[in-house]
């Protein structure tokens, strides 16, 4: 019997929950907030950024940021729920990975993912269904499977 793992989330919620096998219901297994993806872009910056002198002349002018607070606050929540899932694969908790979130939220988690996690992957859905319940989220799950 695959033993199945599904992560459910967008930037600011995921779940997870187990099945032990296409036909068997949805069990809770984790659940994990992030309250810092619904913040204000400047409630995460920790103040202006920082400002340097031209290499010639008087002139000064703003250091831009590599990347705006937000996007790097995602980029952390998706890195956390991707260590989770590998500590999962390392320990044989589950045989395949189903992945359902936010189209711009899935982009995040695919870029963290190494190959033989990829590789348990059994389906991607771009839809966030983080407000669904168990049931719910399994009769859309199954129907692809």
């Amino acid at each position: 019997m695959t033993k199945f793992w599904i992560l459910s989330g967008n930037s600011s919620r995921a779940l997870l929950f187990r099945a032990d096998g296409v036909t068997k219901p949805l069990v809770e297994i984790g659940q994990w907030e992030n309250p810092d993806a619904r913040a204000h872009q400047l409630d995460l910056a920790d103040d202006k950024p920082g400002r340097v002198y031209d290499s010639h002349g008087k002139g000064r002018h703003a250091v831009e940021m590599d990347m705006d607070p937000k996007t790097r606050e995602q980029l952390r929540f998706a890195s956390q729920l991707v260590d989770e899932l590998e500590k999962g694969r390392v320990e044989h908790a589950f045989d395949k990975l189903v992945l359902v979130a936010a189209p711009g939220f899935l982009g995040q988690l695919r870029a963290q993912f190494h190959d033989p996690l990829r590789d348990t992957i059994a389906l991607e859905i771009d839809k966030d269904y983080t407000s669904l319940d168990a049931a719910s989220l399994h009769e859309r799950i199954a129907q692809r499977l």
